[in-house]
């Protein structure tokens, strides 16, 4: 195998290390029985990871740590790039090192890499149907807990764009806000009164009603929350170009690209993190001569 590094880790190294280590110890806990009463210690391997059907890859990084952190002497070598389409059959990267390493690392690998290959994969159908009309596909806050970072990475492996990351790094006034607030208004006075004067502040609407508060308000991005097509369109004339307009709630693929088409800036889709099904990948163990 050539000496070659994995595709560059798109999130913090010690986030990176801290998620993997609690995977590991939550599948490995006391000790791989298994492995260790059955795999001597010298015993060496080398590991194909197969795709068993059609996606896009991310995650690759997430992989080669596990396998480092049950066996720091092992040598990963990825052959798709983060981001990268892969067909039913293909190779997507070896792994040599130590059998037991590898084994106690496997499931944890390979649940990693299923679930951000399934994101990507699906970020990438939902950005393909929009392509050519101006509109990006953003992902959510509806992320598997713990893992934010990792799936926001593969959305945008997968060419989506990232909302807000949480809830420090951006003002997004939702119902439940505006209800406690007292209103638009009055929610959208007092975030700007207190916020850093580059943070744009975000205003769910549910209607057009909302929509003309928003405006009048000064909210520098509207998002138009499960309205119907012809409410949108509407919202987007209504708008003119005064503040950028989000498309969201209920976006399935067979509706984006008329969405899109509607002249919305952004169409953000909870589904391709929350509901985005994992690409079948395995890993082929064999004996190192």
């Amino acid at each position: 195998m050539s000496p070659q590094l994995p595709g560059s880790c798109p999130i913090d190294s010690r986030t990176l290390a801290r998620v993997v280590e609690d995977a590991l110890r939550e599948d490995i806990g006391r000790g791989d029985l298994t492995t260790m009463l059955t795999v001597p210690a010298a015993t060496r391997a080398r590991g194909v990871l197969l795709a068993k059907q059609q996606g896009v890859m991310a995650g690759g990084y997430v992989v080669a740590d596990c396998f480092r952190q049950t066996d720091p002497g092992c040598a990963v070598d990825l052959s798709v790039a983060e981001g990268e389409g892969f067909s039913p059959g293909e190779c997507l990267g070896e792994v040599e090192g130590g059998a037991r390493g590898l084994l106690s690392a496997e499931r944890v690998a390979l649940n990693f890499l299923q679930r951000l290959c399934g994101v990507a994969t699906l970020t990438r159908r939902f950005a393909d149907e929009v392509e050519g009309t101006g509109a990006r596909i953003t992902d959510t806050r509806k992320t598997t807990p713990g893992l934010r970072a990792l799936e926001k990475a593969a959305v945008l492996a997968g060419g989506g764009s990232n909302h807000r990351f949480a809830l420090f790094d951006g003002i997004l006034i939702k119902d439940n806000h505006i209800r406690l607030a007292g209103g638009i208004a009055q929610a959208v006075a007092r975030a700007r009164e207190g916020a850093p004067h580059t943070l744009k502040i975000e205003v769910e609407t549910a209607c057009l009603d909302e929509v003309r508060v928003a405006l009048e308000a000064g909210a520098d991005i509207i998002m138009l929350d499960n309205m119907d097509t012809e409410e949108m369109a509407e919202a987007v004339r209504m708008v003119g170009g005064r503040a950028l307009v989000e498309a969201s709630g209920g976006m399935r693929l067979e509706r984006v690209r008329e969405v899109a088409e509607l002249g919305v800036d952004l169409i953000s889709v909870g589904r391709v993190t929350h509901s985005a099904p994992a690409i079948d990948i395995s890993l082929e163990l064999a004996l190192l001569d």
